[in-house]
């Protein structure tokens, strides 16, 4: 049962609102100013507000910020008889989810109402009402109350009950799966399967077999059929991780089960109907794949109907202290520890940090200060250790299990193992500058190596340090 409060000086306008949401499954409450609503919130919880913006007493200008304070996470929607004052623009600014103009589009209003109240109960620090809940995970939660998350939440809220393909965006660490199974669970296929695959853990000739399934005997490992994630996800939803990572000829696979809505298992010529909604992720920019001609055009605009893009940690500092308290909490429990305290000289470390690892790199960082934790505290010290180790640092390396093999192998007789452990070293110190900028003393303590021998790895495969990237100190 959800539960809306309706704030407005006008009667008429009161019960219009009883009369538009009188459908079996709301509660609605009403309050003919700012201090009755103050009042009606400090005695219940709701799911969202409805207010005039022009009330007198307590305006709905003064109200929200009262609101706002005790309940971040209610959406509250300003009604206005003009659209274009300063008064809604300052209601935004104070944490207003949307505003509606008088006299009211119901179409628009229905929209704006389901948005809201998705996003209420996408929020980490608003449990679920207990008819939306769905065995929901504390790992499974999207943190934030930050305006860039709103907005992330807002995106999620519009999309996920409608079932077009989502291309979701951001740097690895951000939440891209999490944001993916949010999509899923407020959609209408969430009482079927939500099936997912890293397409960078794979190796290509894997994928294919794991994206499609194959028939008994299509290869010599094939001792038995299998189905692929595509049956596995049937009526539910399949969400392809890292797709920027799969081959042209995969790529091409897979837009023609888009367009077509078919496919066949290896091996086998029975062609299979598929039913699922695609969502997508990649950390890396598609758009310049794409002009490098290492992502298919078609294939990109058939994966981004709507893009979800989730702003790197760095650019929601906001969200920090909560993440970490989050964190603590799981982790103090799934690690047997006593209770942990994180004091706010020790968050005002984290905040000053710039997280190339993202949200997952904060997560990391928590769990070992659990661990070395003083008298159950994290101290500055404690964090401060940590962070200079080296150890929260995270090398993003290609997760297959081995670099591309060239196409003629024979050209390689004798010498083919020679290549691949060289492409390897290739790829690890390529990888390595780039996540220190070029500073070659620091990638040589990560790596464990001399600096001659970079140096001597650096000139052997030819290896470009950037003239823009940091030098050595």
């Amino acid at each position: 049962m959800k539960r809306i409060l309706i704030v407005d000086d006008e009667e008429n306008v009161r019960y219009s609102f009883k009369k538009f949401f009188r459908d079996g499954q709301t509660t609605i409450a009403e309050a003919k100013n700012g201090n009755e609503a103050i009042n009606l919130l400090k005695k219940g919880e709701f799911d969202l507000v409805l207010m005039d913006i022009e009330m007198p007493g307590l305006s709905g200008l003064e109200a929200i910020q009262h609101i706002k304070k005790m309940h971040p996470n209610l959406p509250v929607i300003i009604m206005t008889a003009f659209g274009t004052t300063e008064r809604v623009i300052a209601a935004m600014k104070y944490g207003a989810f949307e505003y509606i103009e008088k006299p009211f589009d119901l179409d628009r209003l229905k929209e704006i109402v389901k948005e809201a109240l998705s996003t209420k109960y996408l929020s980490a620090n608003e449990a679920p009402p207990a008819s939306e809940t769905k065995n929901i995970e504390s790992h499974n939660k999207i943190i934030g109350a930050s305006t860039e998350m709103k907005e992330v939440f807002k995106m999620i809220g519009r999309v996920a009950a409608s079932d077009v393909s989502v291309l979701i965006s951001g740097e690895s660490g951000t939440g891209k799966e999490l944001v993916a199974k949010a999509l899923h669970r407020f959609s209408d296929r969430s009482e079927k399967p939500f099936v997912a695959i890293n397409c960078a853990a794979i190796p290509d000739n894997l994928l294919e077999s794991e994206l499609f399934g194959y028939e008994k005997g299509a290869f010599t490992d094939a001792g038995q059929s299998k189905a692929g994630k595509f049956e596995q996800a049937d009526g539910g939803t399949l969400f392809l991780d890292e797709v920027a990572d799969m081959s042209l000829t995969l790529q091409a696979k897979l837009l023609r089960v888009l367009q077509e809505g078919t496919f066949e298992r290896l091996g086998s010529n029975k062609t299979i109907k598929s039913n699922v909604r695609i969502i997508s992720a990649s950390n890396k920019n598609l758009d310049e794949a794409i002009a490098d001609g290492k992502f298919r055009e078609d294939l990109y605009y058939r994966l981004k109907v709507i893009t979800i893009t989730i702003p790197p940690l760095r650019m929601r500092k906001d969200d920090i202290p909560l993440l970490a308290s989050h964190f603590l909490n799981l982790y103090t429990k799934s690690l047997k520890r006593p209770p942990t305290i994180l004091p706010e000289e020790s968050i005002e470390i984290l905040e000053k940090q710039h997280w190339p690892g993202n949200v997952r790199q904060l997560e990391n960082l928590i769990k070992r200060a659990i661990l070395f934790s003083k008298n159950n505290v994290i101290t500055p010290e404690v964090l401060e250790n940590e962070l200079s180790s080296g150890s929260s640092e995270e090398i993003r390396l290609p997760r297959k299990a081995l670099p591309i093999l060239p196409e003629n192998l024979d050209e390689y007789d004798g010498h083919l193992y020679k290549f691949v452990i060289e492409q390897t070293e290739k790829e690890l110190i390529q990888r390595t500058l780039q996540h220190t900028k070029g500073n070659q003393s620091r990638a040589s303590k990560l790596l464990g190596i001399s600096r001659a021998m970079l140096y001597e790895r650096i000139d052997k495969f030819g290896i470009e340090v950037q003239s823009g990237e940091e030098k050595d100190v």
